[in-house]
């Protein structure tokens, strides 16, 4: 395949096919940097050199009821993890302090569970109203799933995002998870856009899912209008479901992002969990499908750090935007 002019057609305003999609991720190793070079054009497009930084508050961890494989905090895990009950308002202001310190674009509440009880929706919605007080970080919750009325409430309190992944494509969905469904979760999706919230929502990779599911799941985003893709990689955990299995390779990673990219033009897309494991030394290259990452930490693992991180854009001649976009 010529990737040059799948490009320039993406550019010109068409889109991607679904035998594109999947050409991306089966293209040989000696035309990886060409794929590379395909998806930096349409990338420089719309968000330039910038690269956004958001940090993640894990304001909940553990105590969740779902049987989810890939996760250190499901219900059926026995990985160790840090457990605690909800944090306070105050602590989640403070997170929000250091995260502008770091220059980070976009602050994440993140909490486990099913979905968010009453009070813990009350401290989250009074966290936000403080936080957009003192000082103008975007705001990002992940609380599980949501109704109409809570996402609502969320977008009043001064939310700004929601994130609710899809994870993987329709099919593959139960052979992950059988304590809720794919549809809760495309239900969740569809009232934080008719909320008027932006919707973050990407997948994780290398949980045995096929690369049609990952076209799928890139198409499926589309569809839902999704404005933030993050792509998480599979580091399994000790405990978890998907123990012992095979991280991907560091040019299979890059070849995922890449289709997200093209798929997903005009969309902001996030190097998330996992990166520094799947991609080691190459991870610099994803910056050239991706405009965003995730600095100082997962939500139950740290990352290389926020020092390496700035070192990394910089060197590679990119740098922190305060913007999405260029």
């Amino acid at each position: 395949m010529n990737w040059q002019l799948l490009s320039a057609k993406i550019l010109a305003g068409e889109i991607a096919s679904r035998a594109e999609a999947l050409a991306v991720l089966a293209s040989p190793g000696e035309e990886l940097l060409a794929v590379l070079d395909a998806a930096f054009a349409v990338r420089r497009r719309y968000f330039g050199l910038g690269v956004s930084l958001h940090v993640i508050r894990n304001a909940k961890s553990g105590l969740c009821s779902e049987d989810c494989a890939y996760c250190s905090q499901a219900a059926k895990s026995t990985a160790p993890v840090s457990t605690y009950a909800m944090q306070s308002a105050d602590d989640i202001l403070q997170g929000a302090r250091e995260a502008q310190a770091l220059k980070a674009l976009r602050y994440c509440i993140v909490t486990s569970g099913r979905a968010p009880l009453e009070q813990e929706l009350n401290t989250v919605c009074e966290a936000a109203r403080r936080i957009k007080r003192d000082m103008p970080i975007q705001l990002c919750a992940s609380l599980g799933l949501v109704s109409a009325d809570q996402a609502r409430r969320l977008k009043h309190s001064g939310i700004d995002r929601f994130n609710h992944n899809l994870e993987t494509s329709e099919r593959y969905y139960p052979t992950i998870c059988t304590t809720h469904h794919y549809r809760d979760r495309m239900e969740t999706a569809r009232v934080v856009k008719a909320a008027g919230l932006e919707l973050c929502s990407g997948g994780l990779m290398g949980m045995g899912e096929t690369p049609e599911d990952r076209v799928d799941l890139a198409f499926a985003l589309r569809a839902a209008g999704a404005d933030s893709i993050p792509i998480n990689f599979l580091d399994p955990r000790p405990g978890t479901g998907l123990e012992g299995r095979p991280r991907l390779s560091p040019a299979d990673a890059l070849r995922i992002l890449a289709m997200f990219r093209l798929v997903n033009p005009e969309r902001e897309l996030r190097i998330a969990g996992g990166r520094e494991a799947c991609l080691g030394t190459m991870q610099v290259l994803a910056l050239y499908p991706a405009n965003s990452i995730f600095t100082n930490g997962y939500l139950t693992t740290p990352g290389q750090g926020h020092a390496a991180d700035l070192a990394m854009i910089v060197s590679a001649g990119f740098h922190v935007t305060d913007t999405t976009h260029a």
